[in-house]
């Protein structure tokens, strides 16, 4: 299950990082929001991968219930947040196309 969602969601968490303009202006904390967003997405995609593991590993009987369950209510926080911040994006991208000018 997981395995089948892993290339939608490094779909949609690198389409909205390679949308995103880098430009020279800096966020607060003194980094690129381009990178700021690379780096959720990779870590989202680790998260995701960590649950695919942790899945196997608990069919194969080498980890409890407890810590699949665990591993993969991370891994769809993620998604969800990752999906979450698409969208956003794509909404705020569409409503800027409808300005006139």
């Amino acid at each position: 299950m997981i395995a089948a969602l892993l290339p939608l969601a490094a779909n949609a968490l690198q389409a909205v990082t390679t949308s995103a303009p880098s430009t020279a202006a800096s966020a607060s904390a003194g980094g690129d929001f381009g990178q700021f967003m690379a780096q959720a997405s990779s870590d989202a995609l680790n998260t995701l991968k960590t649950a695919e593991r942790t899945s196997m590993a608990g069919i194969e009987g080498k980890a409890s219930a407890s810590e699949v369950v665990g591993s993969v209510m991370n891994a769809e926080r993620s998604l969800q947040t990752g999906l979450a911040i698409r969208d956003k994006a794509v909404a705020a991208y569409q409503q800027i196309s409808q300005m006139q000018i």
